[in-house]
Order: C-alpha cells, then sequence, then structure tokens
C-alpha cells in the first residue's frame, strides 16, 4: 500500500485536479514520515497544509515546508520563533515569502549567536 502512496505522491501533478489539494492534506497527516515529506515538497500543497506541517517533529519534514513556495509569510514567522535548526533557519531566511521582519529576526539571532562564540 505504500508504494502506491509513494507513485500517487511521485506522479499526480496535475494543478487541474480539485482534489489534490484535499488528498495532500489528508496525506498530511500520514503516520509515515516519508508520505508527510513528500506532500511538504509537493507544489500543490495548500498554504494551511503547509502550515499544519511546520510544526510536526521531523526536521526533514519542516525542512520542506520552509522551501515550498506555497508557504506563506505568516508561517516562516511563526516557524522562525521556534526553529532551532539552523539550515531550516536559512531556508526561512532565503525564502521569498519571508517578511522583511522576520529576516531581520532571523539575521539579529545569527549575530547574537556570533558573538556569544
Amino acid at each position: 500500500m505504500k508504494n502506491l502512496i509513494y507513485w500517487v505522491l511521485k506522479n499526480i501533478i496535475d494543478p487541474e485536479n480539485v482534489k489534490l489539494p484535499e488528498f495532500l492534506d489528508y496525506l498530511s497527516k500520514d503516520e509515515d514520515s516519508y508520505v508527510r515529506c513528500q506532500v511538504a515538497q509537493n507544489l500543490n500543497t495548500t498554504p494551511e497544509t503547509l502550515d499544519y506541517l511546520s510544526r510536526d517533529e521531523n526536521r526533514g519534514i519542516r525542512y520542506w515546508v520552509a522551501q515550498n513556495c506555497n508557504t506563506t509569510s505568516e508561517t516562516l514567522k511563526q516557524m522562525s520563533k521556534v526553529e532551532t535548526d539552523s539550515d531550516i533557519k536559512y531556508c526561512i531566511k532565503i525564502h521569498r515569502n519571508c517578511s522583511e521582519e522576520t529576516y531581520k529576526y532571523l539575521s539579529a539571532l545569527e549575530l547574537i549567536k556570533s558573538l556569544q562564540s
């Protein structure tokens, strides 16, 4: 069954398919982190689903949420305040939807960290 899910995630990319976002939302709650990771990477995943996945315990899933072009500035802001992984923070900082406020916040954190070293 999991092989079927993997195939579907890799091959269903038709933006004309109205049910695809609903299907991706359903899969975002799957117990398999690989499935959730594929949802986080999918360009048809809605901002709402990405917001949900931004709080996932799996680092890889949050990493892909921070890179998905559909992730909103609000989700990136929320992630920047709780994220501890420096790679994910970098992805947030360079994201096209990163607000100036979030960018400055992350830059200030980097500066503080460098001064403490």
